[in-house]
């Protein structure tokens, strides 16, 4: 057996006393005065797109936005949530960072720590409220059958956490341990038992925990939950930082991640007709998708039904001079084909918009095109 790292020997420090880099009451982007500064070729796919939402919508086919970190960091929260509410978008989803800086911003209105700074420190990512408070959000959705983004939005929403006491947890497992127990009552009483581990491990009191979120009203994830949006995460072990924190369960992460992911599956399922909008992920959203398609087009094809009628625009700050739509995928010696949100997507079908533009001036742009 491998050795493996004690979490429990980690110094972690109050959330509070970090230095942030971005407030979310100075950085949030104004759908109405932000400044757009695209080129002719962004205005035109800018279009395109509202063109090819607007008929989507009319149908009745998905619009699914996936996005990275930065567009949470960027202050677009309330653009995001401006399409959502107009109808525009039906499914959003993000890598676990993007989930930790939207939580971030509703908890205390700022976010973005320096990470060359606290790395050499040892405390890159080592903050208590933010471990303490989303890995238990991910334990205790786990165990009430939520995804990832629902276990995260449920916590800003409530405005907290609510613990079951010993009682109901031991009826769970009881529940599993007995005779004939099916795959659901299984399921939930090995999240019951995750549950139970970390009550006792860490001494959390049964009842409600009270965690504030003054400034929710910048929050995407609660403001999907609250409306029934769907709102997935897509995390990697390892990546984010609340991996670092003693209190972090796997076995939550991957329950809930799964939930999710089947629920990204189920949106991309319905797709024929509809739009994706992959908007700065150059590897989460193209890596979730393909699987996805491919999961969808397999059961299709079993109805003899096919999805192949869809639009797919990516957008990110890296030039790209090859011209996907004309020339295809390009040889392995041109560095074009070493874009992996590029070269994936042009293997998916459908038809492929790539656009170099900043994810502000593109995701204002849109919302403005379509609100007209």
């Amino acid at each position: 057996m491998n050795p493996r790292f004690d979490r429990s020997r980690i110094f972690v420090k109050p959330l509070a006393e970090r230095v942030n880099k971005l407030d979310i009451r100075r950085d949030a982007i104004d759908p109405e005065s932000y400044e757009i500064r695209l080129d002719a070729a962004a205005e035109a796919s800018v279009r395109r797109a509202a063109e090819e939402i607007r008929a989507a919508r009319s149908r009745g086919a998905p619009v699914i936005l996936a996005f990275g970190a930065h567009s949470i960091k960027n202050g677009l929260s309330r653009v995001m949530i401006r399409l959502m509410r107009g109808g525009w978008i039906t499914h959003f989803a993000t890598n676990g960072a993007g989930v930790i800086h939207d939580w971030e911003f509703a908890y205390q209105g700022r976010s973005g720590e320096d990470v060359k700074r606290y790395c050499a420190e040892g405390q890159f990512g080592i903050w208590q409220e933010t471990g303490t408070y989303l890995n238990s959000a991910l334990v205790l959705g786990a165990y009430r059958g939520f995804g990832y983004g629902e276990s995260i939005g449920a916590l800003v929403s409530e405005d907290g956490l609510g613990i079951p006491d010993d009682e109901a947890l031991r009826a769970a497992l009881a529940a599993g341990a007995a005779a004939g127990a099916d795959a659901a009552t299984l399921e939930r009483a090995a999240a019951a038992a995750d549950l139970a581990s970390l009550v006792r491990r860490f001494g959390l009191k049964s009842g409600f925990l009270r965690v504030e979120h003054p400034f929710k009203a910048f929050g995407l994830q609660v403001a999907a939950y609250e409306a029934g949006v769907p709102f997935t995460a897509h995390p990697m072990f390892g990546h984010d930082i609340i991996y670092t924190h003693p209190m972090n369960c796997g076995a939550a992460i991957g329950r809930t991640a799964e939930r999710d992911f089947l629920s990204f599956v189920d949106s991309v399922s319905r797709l024929e007709g509809g739009v994706y909008l992959s908007v700065g992920s150059a590897v989460m959203s193209p890596m979730i998708f393909e699987k996805a398609l491919s999961m969808s087009r397999n059961v299709a094809r079993s109805r003899g039904e096919a999805i192949e009628h869809f639009a797919i625009h990516v957008v990110d700050l890296a030039k790209s001079a090859w011209n996907w739509a004309q020339d295809g995928e390009p040889p392995q010696d041109n560095p074009a084909y070493y874009l992996r949100f590029c070269k994936t997507f042009s293997r998916m079908g459908g038809r492929m918009t790539y656009t170099s533009a900043d994810n502000r001036s593109f995701l204002a742009a849109l919302l403005r095109e379509l609100d007209r």
